[in-house]
């Protein structure tokens, strides 16, 4: 990821130096080069929701085995390896730092901790508290356990409703903000005069630039709404 990274920086670099010195646009240069440099920060941001995502839809299968297990008289720790060895990408490779920390030495409890600051998953922590009040004081962990896998798949339900009904709505959002470019592309074909002098003066640059703020900034704002 860090070779990466730096290629991408290198890249941006030669493009900003190239729209400065070789075209002399350098509000856009500018511009551009911080709308590009955030990109890896936003990709990575995308990737990591998308990984929590997929952790919190697998969480409730995982729980349903966990409590399986526990009926079938597996201790907690022996359960979680289970976890580790039988579930999916990517939660099993949660459980796999989990149950390789508990074997290294670490206490359970501190793994668990660690495990739901690092996951920030609502569901994980229900998870987490369950097998720690039992480590604690006993009871029926397979059945709590049982319980809270009902809640989690219930609670997927309706996130899966909402997401369908505001489906149309977010493909409408991505609409608007790629209107504006071809828009830009039209002007250009009806007056290419004064269209180019959005490019080559500074007026026109930062007139751009502006425009294209305020229009990540409306797609962001709808997308967080939705």
């Amino acid at each position: 990821l860090r070779r990466w990274v730096i290629t991408w920086v290198a890249i941006v670099g030669a493009l900003y130096f190239i729209l400065w010195l070789g075209l002399d646009l350098w509000v856009l240069a500018t511009f551009s080069a911080m709308l590009l440099l955030a990109g890896p920060w936003y990709l990575i941001r995308r990737l990591a929701a998308r990984r929590r995502q997929k952790i919190e839809d697998q969480l409730a299968d995982a729980m349903v085995m966990f409590s399986n297990g526990v009926r079938a008289g597996l201790s907690l720790a022996q359960s979680l390896e289970l976890l580790a060895q039988e579930c999916p990408r990517p939660i099993h490779q949660e459980f796999q730092q989990i149950v390789g920390e508990y074997n290294l030495g670490k206490p359970l409890e501190r793994t668990l901790t660690e495990a739901k600051e690092r996951l920030r998953s609502e569901n994980f922590l229900l998870f987490a508290a369950a097998l720690l009040a039992s480590r604690e004081s006993g009871g029926r962990l397979n059945e709590t356990v049982e319980r809270i896998s009902r809640s989690v798949v219930e609670l997927q339900r309706l996130e899966r409703k909402v997401r369908a009904e505001t489906a149309q709505a977010r493909k409408s959002a991505v609409y608007m903000a790629i209107v504006p470019a071809f828009i830009l592309v039209t002007y250009f074909y009806l007056d290419p005069e004064n269209t180019r002098l959005l490019f080559i003066t500074f007026p026109g640059q930062l007139l751009l630039s502006i425009c294209a703020v305020l229009n990540m900034g409306a797609y962001f704002w709808a997308v967080k709404i939705l």
